[in-house]
């Protein structure tokens, strides 16, 4: 039996289960792990059962619980390459420092290695070959500074080779991370996934296509607009999940800055309710049981809004049978549909 339960769509957080056969994955895990799992067990989903979690891209309402969760549960989480680099970086920026405090930091770090040697000679071990004597002359001669910027890049180098990050202190270690490329379809137990490029200003951002059972069901938001490549993916699906984020008018009198208008109107921003309308009217080959309208702005649309758009787009088409429009909502979860 296959079954999809959206658990939270919008900007606050996105989290969606997709099971079928014996394996169950988490489509992003933008929810704390606390609250993901209450809203999980509101639709009779156990945490316990996921296998894995995909990731569409680094944004943290798709992200936010997902270390937390992964560790939690033992299960590896899928990236992109550069999604996963993105996503570390947004959890261990870079720290600021003086020069002075630099070079005191390059000191300490030349007086362990110093330590270490010296302990070394003690026990009768063979000497390591640097130039850790010259570091001790850091406080006079022009060259010192570089022997001491040498040595302790050295440092640095060996001791995080030696050991791996502690779990407490490093925010990004995961129990396992696998990584997949856009147009290059892999399996996680008994669903078959296809990824595929989407524009959105992310670092890679990801739609997926998931395959079990004979079901196709494809997940396709944050994305400024539909290329041809999404159109191709999003053809023959027994499930649609399209973004319908804002209403036009709505978002261009609304509250947010400026700024951050033309970011949600760009090519890479979000998909409008009659951007996804014109795509189900013209483009979209009617053959889902279900279209879900996904990602919905709490202060740029109205669910109302973004049905009625939708229903004159599929001009029909919606029954019980086939093309049935349902809407994800933000703050409770979506009843699991059954394939």
């Amino acid at each position: 039996m296959v079954r999809f339960t959206v658990l939270a769509s919008g900007s606050k957080g996105n989290s969606t289960v997709v099971s079928g056969g014996r394996t169950r994955i988490l489509v992003d895990c933008g929810l704390s792990c606390r609250e993901l799992f209450r809203r999980m067990k509101l639709v009779e989903e156990e945490p316990e059962t996921l296998d894995a979690i995909l990731i569409t891209h680094e944004h943290s309402d798709h992200v936010n619980g997902v270390a937390v969760t992964a560790r939690k549960l033992g299960i590896p989480v899928y990236f992109t390459e550069g999604t996963h680099r993105a996503w570390m970086r947004w959890l261990t920026p870079r720290r600021q420092m003086t020069y002075a405090q630099w070079l005191e930091q390059c000191r300490k770090q030349a007086a362990e290695r110093q330590a270490e040697a010296a302990h070394c000679d003690a026990e009768g071990e063979p000497e390591e070959t640097d130039s850790l004597a010259d570091a001790e002359q850091t406080e006079s001669g022009p060259a010192s500074l570089d022997v001491v910027e040498a040595t302790a890049a050295q440092a640095q180098t060996e001791a995080t080779e030696a050991a791996p990050p502690s779990r407490q202190k490093d925010p990004t270690w995961l129990p396992a991370v696998e990584y997949f490329k856009p147009g290059e379809p892999f399996e996680i137990g008994d669903i078959a996934v296809s990824p595929f490029t989407i524009p959105h200003d992310a670092a890679d951002p990801v739609g997926f296509v998931f395959r079990t059972e004979g079901v196709r069901l494809a997940v396709a938001t944050d994305l400024g607009y539909i290329p041809p490549n999404v159109k191709a993916q999003l053809k023959s699906v027994d499930l649609l999940l399209l973004e319908s984020n804002h209403d036009l008018e709505m978002l261009r009198d609304g509250p947010y800055p400026w700024s951050v208008k033309q970011r949600v109107l760009s090519r890479v921003g979000h998909l409008s309710n009659d951007a996804a309308a014109e795509f189900l009217e013209h483009e979209y080959d009617g053959q889902a049981a279900y279209v879900i309208l996904a990602h919905l702005s709490e202060s740029n649309n109205l669910p109302e809004l973004a049905r009625v758009t939708a229903e004159r787009a599929l001009n029909g088409r919606a029954s019980l049978l086939a093309n049935r429009l349902l809407l994800a909502a933000q703050h409770e979860p979506l009843l699991p549909i059954y394939f």
